[in-house]
């Protein structure tokens, strides 16, 4: 028994075959049919600098770099600092910028939003707690109360970076539609 085809069948061209490269930008069609040889092309020219592209989280991603690191951080901070809510304050600006830079644009927004949660989550191996469960949720109350400047300062870091972002991506999805 024979099965009737439902696609047509494939005369012309592919789509993204060297002749027609339409999901490459418009700087890599020109040299889509080039041969290059070796060390040509490569690299920056002379007077360029290389830049690096940082990690493109998701919100997801974000989220989850962001309570990891922050709780491996509160770790690091009882095992060497013997539970120093200062250091650990000082640690969490940072984790906050790299956390609002990694973040890709459609889900910049999400940044300021789990910081505070890493912060609290991170808390945790670093808070004075004795007595069990209760004594440990006190000790994350008491810890959460009195560095809430570090916690207000980078939140609002991640904000700033955060708006500046989306403000940026705003422009450039204007300009280009």
């Amino acid at each position: 028994m024979q099965q009737r085809r439902t696609r047509p069948p494939n005369d012309g061209p592919r789509r993204g075959t060297p002749q027609q490269p339409a999901h490459l930008p418009p700087q890599a069609r020109r040299g889509a049919g080039s041969e290059r040889s070796p060390g040509q092309g490569r690299g920056p020219g002379p007077g360029q600098g290389t830049r690096l592209p940082g990690p493109r989280l998701t919100g997801l991603g974000g989220g989850l770099f962001c309570v990891l690191v922050m709780f491996l951080l509160g770790c690091l901070d009882a095992l060497l600092f013997g539970g120093s809510l200062r250091v650990y304050g000082v640690l969490f600006l940072p984790v906050c910028v790299l956390t609002s830079l990694w973040v890709r644009a459609g889900d910049v927004l999400t940044a300021p939003v789990v910081v505070p949660i890493a912060f609290a989550v991170g808390i945790l191996p670093v808070a004075d707690g004795g007595g069990g469960l209760l004594g440990s949720l006190m000790g994350v109350f008491t810890g959460l109360a009195t560095q809430a400047g570090w916690l207000y300062g980078g939140t609002l870091v991640a904000g700033v970076i955060v708006l500046v972002r989306r403000v940026r991506w705003v422009r450039q999805r204007r300009r280009r539609g």
